[in-house]
């Protein structure tokens, strides 16, 4: 990567007023510790200077700004997944959020949002015309960075991952320029399909819908008491699950609050959430072998697909957050009591969802695109919430517990949408993927301008 000339933050700054983009805001004025706060409020950013756009003439009069002032670019829209930035000392934060928008074609086939677009309203916009979107596990989930990530959701081991779905985007190069990407331009475009935010400010985007709107989903829940029973119940279930049911099984930690059904407010539970995409009656014959362990709730039913964006009940808005993950094979017998005795009914864990998804299906088929598989049996989730900075140092503690238990089973690669921090980024890609990204990278960006939170490094 090209090195930019150094200039102190007072030459930067009067550089960005000068050439004024539109949302400009600099340390100390007013709005900008609000645009610099991501969705995951334990991690700080204090970017050189934020610009809130509006449209695409604002991303690329931000863009060219920069360059002048000798910055780097990082585009944001919600701020998930924003601690593997790490300083954003000689960077220009560009948020997108407000950049938002959801189209249908008239068919209904494919669907257009703006960058800052979150899920819920593409669900409800997809519902209006009568199909599905493989969205994320929350509703304020951002689509642009989910999509480009990969994007694991209910349907993903039959329909596969988001990013394979894509068709089109609309982005502003680090020159300044606007590029269509399309299957006119077939590098791109598998670029774009997996390579994150490395290509460009990504403006518009456009993927492909799905042709159902209900689906058989719901959660089967016990007490924690039982995780020994069901733990090994489910990855049994799972070795000969067909790849029309994606199911994850979670150990839970729920607080006493409202909006949590009454009768697990404040409890600890196993917990087996998940959409199957076939007719009642199969779907009955497939959670047999589950229903069998006697679950204390029982809500799959026939749904509606626009529910299943809460079916998760992750947290919404900004929230104080600590992550970790793998991906691994099946645990042995060894390797549930290992994760047992961190997480189960007897260990002294703080986090409030351990997370284990099923993957495999689709997702172990090729697809056209930089991604183009998630390898592994199962992905790790061990999610802690940090209300202070005691309880963070001790949610990264059993952070590291949960992704250690089962460190023995790790295939070593990583999915990014899943990482809150630094990884070796190659590991999430096979290595001529990861050379084929690095020079579509460099040949976009030869200087290095665009700061991605998951970085494919040029190639200098």
């Amino acid at each position: 990567m090209t090195t930019r000339t150094a200039e102190s933050p007072s030459s930067r700054g009067a550089t960005l007023r000068r050439l004024g983009p539109a949302g400009l805001h600099l340390p100390g004025d007013p709005g900008y510790a609000a645009l610099s706060t991501p969705w995951n409020t334990t991690v700080e950013q204090r970017p050189a200077a934020v610009v809130d756009a509006t449209c695409t003439h604002d991303v690329v009069a931000a863009v060219r700004a920069a360059t002048a002032a000798g910055l780097r670019v990082a585009p944001q829209a919600t701020g998930h997944n924003a601690g593997p930035l790490g300083s954003l000392a000689d960077v220009l934060l560009l948020r997108t959020a407000g950049m938002t928008g959801v189209s249908l074609s008239e068919d209904g086939r494919s669907a257009t949002v703006g960058a800052g677009t979150l899920w819920l309203d593409v669900v409800d916009a997809a519902s209006g015309a009568r199909v599905s979107v493989r969205h994320g596990s929350s509703p304020d989930v951002g689509v642009v960075g989910y999509s480009v990530g990969g994007g694991i959701g209910w349907y993903a081991r039959r329909h596969g991952l988001q990013s394979s779905h894509l068709t089109a985007a609309e982005m502003v190069l680090a020159d300044g320029s606007v590029a269509r990407v399309d299957s006119r331009e077939p590098e791109l475009l598998w670029a774009l399909r997996g390579g994150g935010g490395n290509l460009g400010v990504i403006t518009e985007l456009t993927f492909d819908t799905l042709p159902f709107t209900t689906c058989v989903a719901g959660m089967l829940a016990w007490d924690v008491t039982h995780a020994a029973t069901v733990i090994p119940a489910w990855l049994e279930w799972t070795q000969d699950a067909p790849e029309l049911a994606s199911t994850s099984l979670q150990l839970l930690q729920l607080p006493p609050f409202p909006e949590v059904p009454a009768p697990l407010r404040g409890r600890r539970l196993v917990a087996v959430i998940g959409a199957l995409l076939t007719d009642d009656d199969a779907a009955a014959g497939l959670l047999a072998a589950l229903r069998a362990h006697s679950p204390e709730l029982d809500t799959f039913t026939r749904t509606p697909t626009p529910a299943l964006v809460r079916l998760s009940m992750d947290p919404e808005g900004p929230t104080p957050v600590v992550t970790g993950s793998s991906l691994v094979t099946t645990p042995t017998q060894e390797g549930i009591d290992r994760l047992l005795a961190v997480a189960g009914p007897d260990a002294d864990c703080s986090l409030p969802a351990v997370e284990l998804v099923h993957l495999g299906g689709a997702l172990a088929r090729p697809a056209d695109g930089a991604l183009s598989t998630v390898p592994g049996e199962l992905a790790v989730l061990a999610v802690g919430i940090a209300a202070d900075a005691e309880t963070a140092a001790r949610c990264h503690q059993d952070v590291d517990r949960v992704t250690g238990a089962l460190a023995p089973w790790a295939t070593g690669g990583q999915y990014l949408n899943f990482v809150g921090g630094h990884v070796d980024v190659s590991s999430a890609y096979t290595p001529e993927a990861w050379d084929r990204l690095r020079r579509i990278r460099t040949a976009l960006d030869p200087t290095g301008v665009l700061r991605a939170n998951h970085e494919v490094p040029t190639l200098t």
